[in-house]
């Protein structure tokens, strides 16, 4: 059966360490979907891979979406916890994160850029009408009104906030008892700001991760210390080298967007969607789509070429989606329906990838004490969003009944 995660693991002579293995975990980013497939990956590989804890990695590196995991992780928050307050709203209310916390409009971004209308436009007609310059010049001048982001980002920093502040967590790197790096890009110079690592360290990490996925043209910049950051992806797209130079024993890296390859797709699963026979045919968001994911995805090939290159000390591992799995690249990543059925998507589909690897694999991972449990991966009963705790909180079952009437709404629209 074909799987849909791939790794790459570079073959080069195994070498016993004679000291635990520091091990570092590198997130890169994908909006809500990218959350969505490394949790459901996280989940199947936190139980499957005996002798690694996810929550006690010697350093961690999050890109954008990566970067809201990645500090979860560092917080000490198991992936099935992760689970329960990004996918499935349950557990205690400070833990909850409603994905639609991403989708509320940038009011403040809309007013701010709409009360300068009037004077950029009199200061258009003026160049214009005195200033012997064209419509279309003088006019430029009225982009400045044009809102820098759709959606609001702050209620991240507020929610995370929250999140963090409970007992044995830390909204301070600083107090964390494991490295956490999370990267943003300076919009103003064009250079990564890594959050966390000395000099870059009294920033809140809920503050970090909101700019990290400051997605331009998504969500406005962040402003920190009067300087403007976005998304950290603009530079690389997982960062990996911060956690490299430290001379790490093995680096596990996700990737969560990949290219979808329309010429050899995989055979549907009855989720009633129709394969792409030619990426053309889907229209612009389909193109445009493949066209951002061939560009960041080429960018990381060539990133962990260089790795390889540059610290052969250390063993690599990656994992990713399988490029034939559509059901990954049409999903709609702001549906509530959706945003379940891809977790257990990823997370079943990581499990068959680790059983059809595994010989691949266990040589590669047995030198850092780390082994796979191929009883826990044969069991297929086995499930992500069907293990979860009960609903217990009166915020979490508000949630969970409107996601009930918003999954209904769903049905009947794509009815009609």
């Amino acid at each position: 059966m074909p799987h849909t995660a791939k790794t790459a693991v570079r073959p080069r002579p195994l070498a016993r360490h004679h000291h635990p293995s520091r091990v570092g975990l590198a997130l890169a980013g994908g909006g809500p979907l990218g959350a969505i497939y490394e949790i459901g990956a996280l989940c199947a590989l936190d139980e499957s891979l005996q002798g690694l804890d996810f929550t006690q990695c010697h350093s961690y590196v999050g890109v954008s979406a990566g970067g809201f995991i990645a500090a979860g992780l560092a917080n000490g928050m198991r992936p099935r916890e992760l689970c329960r307050a990004f996918i499935e709203n349950e557990g205690g209310e400070n833990d909850l994160f409603d994905p639609t916390l991403l989708i509320r409009p940038a009011y403040g971004e809309f007013v701010q850029r709409l009360a300068t209308l009037p004077g950029l436009l009199a200061s258009a007609g003026f160049h214009y009408a005195f200033g012997r310059r064209s419509l279309m010049s003088a006019f430029e001048r009225v982009g400045r009104a044009i809102p820098t982001g759709l959606f609001s980002n702050r209620l991240i920093d507020h929610r995370l906030q929250r999140m963090f502040a409970q007992p044995g967590r830390t909204n301070d790197f600083r107090a964390l008892e494991r490295q956490l790096v999370l990267v943003a890009t300076d919009l103003d110079s064009g250079q990564a700001a890594p959050f966390g690592l000395p000099g870059w360290d009294d920033v809140p990490i809920s503050k970090a991760v909101q700019a990290s996925a400051a997605l331009p043209g998504l969500f406005p910049p962040v402003e920190i210390g009067g300087r403007s950051y976005v998304d950290g992806a603009l530079k690389k797209t997982m960062h990996a080298s911060v956690l490299l130079e430290q001379g790490l024993d093995l680096l596990i890296c996700l990737n969560p967007l990949v290219p979808f390859d329309a010429s050899r797709p995989q055979p549907s699963r009855g989720t009633g969607r129709q394969r792409i026979p030619r990426i053309a045919d889907g229209g612009l968001p389909v193109v445009l789509s493949q066209t951002f994911r061939s560009m960041i995805h080429s960018r990381l090939e060539l990133g962990m070429k260089g790795y390889e290159r540059a610290y052969p000390a250390t063993d690599i591992v990656l994992f990713e989606p399988d490029q034939r799995d559509a059901e990954l690249f049409l999903a709609n990543t702001f549906s509530y329906a959706q945003r379940r059925r891809l977790a257990e998507h990823a997370y079943q589909q990581t499990r068959q990838m680790l059983r059809a690897r595994h010989a691949v694999l266990g040589p590669r991972l047995a030198p850092h004490g780390i082994t796979l449990d191929l009883e826990m991966l044969s069991d297929t009963q086995r499930t992500l969003v069907g293990m979860s705790a009960p609903v217990r909180s009166r915020a979490g079952r508000a949630l969970r009944e409107l996601e009930q009437t918003l999954d209904e709404l769903e049905r009947r629209l794509a009815v009609a």
